[in-house]
Order: C-alpha cells, then sequence, then structure tokens
C-alpha cells in the first residue's frame, strides 16, 4: 500500500506543471545609449520626439530616462568621451503621425535626413506604404522615424 501511496504521489506531482526559465517569454525593458552631452541630446529627445521623461534612481545629473512605449524605457547615460560611428541598421524606431511634418522640423532645425539607402534628404516609401527616414542623434546614433500605424 505504501509503495502505490508514492507511485501516485509521484505521478501526480509528475503532472504539475512548474514553470521554467525556456517557457519564460522575455519582454523588452529598456535601451540605453552612452552619450557626450546628456542636455543637449536630452534636449534632442525631448524636442523631436515629445519623449515624458520617467524616474530615475539615481538623480546624479549623469541619467535622463523616458517612456518609449508602454513598460518601455530610454535610459540616456552620459559618460561617451566622444560620438562614435554607428551603423544605419543599428537604430531605434519611432512612429509618428505625419513623416512630411517631422521632416519641416528637420528642416528648421538645418538637421539632416536620409533615406535607406543612405542618401541625404529622401523619404523612403516601402512597399506597404509607409514612408520613413533616418535621422542622426547629437551623438551619432541611428533613428528610423515612420509613420506605420502599428
Amino acid at each position: 500500500m505504501k509503495k502505490i501511496c508514492c507511485l501516485l504521489l509521484v505521478i501526480m506531482a509528475g503532472s504539475l506543471t512548474f514553470p521554467s526559465f525556456a517557457q519564460t517569454k522575455a519582454h523588452l525593458n529598456h535601451v540605453a545609449i552612452y552619450v557626450v552631452d546628456l542636455q543637449r541630446t536630452g534636449n534632442f529627445y525631448h524636442d523631436f520626439f515629445h519623449l515624458d521623461t520617467i524616474p530615475e534612481p539615481f538623480h546624479d545629473n549623469r541619467h535622463i530616462w523616458y517612456s518609449i512605449a508602454p513598460g518601455v524605457a530610454m535610459h540616456v547615460i552620459q559618460g561617451a568621451d566622444k560620438p562614435r560611428e554607428y551603423y544605419q541598421n543599428n537604430h531605434i524606431c519611432f512612429s509618428v503621425p505625419s513623416v512630411p511634418a517631422f521632416v519641416e522640423k528637420l528642416k528648421a532645425t538645418h538637421r539632416q535626413w536620409y533615406d535607406s539607402k543612405g542618401n541625404p534628404g529622401i523619404v523612403t516609401t516601402r512597399v506597404d506604404g509607409v514612408k520613413q527616414i533616418w535621422v542622426q542623434d547629437p551623438d551619432n546614433y541611428w533613428l528610423e522615424v515612420n509613420d506605420a500605424k502599428d
């Protein structure tokens, strides 16, 4: 009888499901960029993208945290010694209501933008009709800006 009870307990325990790391879906928490001038870069993201700041725990004047999507942040961290060169394909993408209106903001501040092939001053229209451009922030990080609805 003990053997049968032990066997039933083992069978019942084996039928329970326990979450494992392999079964847990990861989600994006934040992206971080390392910049030379925190205020200049912070102004860029605020002025062009109207990002809202969120509390950051350091309070050391070396960090700005922005909300970039529900539950997702962008950490801007000061400390880089100089801007670096990056590949255009390594980018963050922001969708805006109107790419032409965004281009007008760029023109007003004499900031260059590029198409998907790196040609200056051109707007790309994807095969699905989405308009897109690429622009660099003050530390040369590439940003795609498009008018995708989802």
